[in-house]
């Protein structure tokens, strides 16, 4: 099993492995030409999208300056919106379901470390090269959630449809449908109802 199969599996992969690192590097590379784009050109955008994430079929409006680790293990849905300094480490994979909303300075992390030092430190190898081990878990984002800025989402994390996570949370576990849901570490705060329709909120509407 090669070490990219590890890390998509989620199993402990060396990621100094030289295919894992080729990945990297131009992943990034076509993170900072669409960084540096002019945002009127929209065709070059697109472009470069495509190479980024060559496994989304429907592109998102995604605002720059982004940042992903790979871009191939992430997915968008239909008529996804990114805000300003989006990062994805997508070492495993994230899913993003339709009609997405993230704000900006969202961070979703699938990668994980071992908890115990000497399984997480960096070792040497008998050629007198050194390396580490990690692991990750998948993020799952599904439709027609917003995801308000500031967020952290961590590995192996599922946000269920429809959900709005408030600004500044830090999602360390699963967050049932239809949420709102908020804090450090985030809490489901209530179910969003009838209720929360925009013609009954007088108060926001003035």
């Amino acid at each position: 099993m090669t070490e990219k199969e590890k890390m998509i599996r989620g199993e402990l992969y060396d990621p100094s492995d030289q295919e894992l690192t080729v990945l990297r590097i131009k992943s990034r590379k076509l993170s900072r030409r669409y960084n540096l784009a002019d945002e009127d050109d929209t065709e070059k955008g697109e472009e470069i999208l495509r190479e980024l994430l060559p496994e989304t079929p429907y592109l998102p409006a995604l605002q720059a300056p982004v940042y992903f680790d790979y871009g191939s293990n992430t997915t968008f849905g239909r008529f996804c919106a990114v805000n300003f300094n989006f990062t994805c480490l997508d070492v495993c994979p994230v899913h993003i379901g339709d009609n997405v909303l993230i704000g900006p300075n969202v961070t979703l992390a699938t990668p994980m470390h071992p908890l115990l030092p000497e399984e997480r430190n960096v070792r040497q190898r008998e050629d007198g090269s050194w390396y580490n081990l990690e692991y990750a878990k998948p993020i799952t984002i599904e439709d027609d959630c917003w995801i308000a800025s500031n967020v952290v989402v961590c590995g192996g994390v599922t946000i269920g449809k429809g959900c709005v996570i408030g600004a500044g949370s830090v999602v360390t576990r699963n967050i049932p449908a239809g949420c709102i849901a908020a804090g450090s570490p985030c809490r489901v705060i209530r179910q969003i109802t009838e209720q929360d329709r925009m013609e009954k909120q007088a108060d926001i509407l003035r």
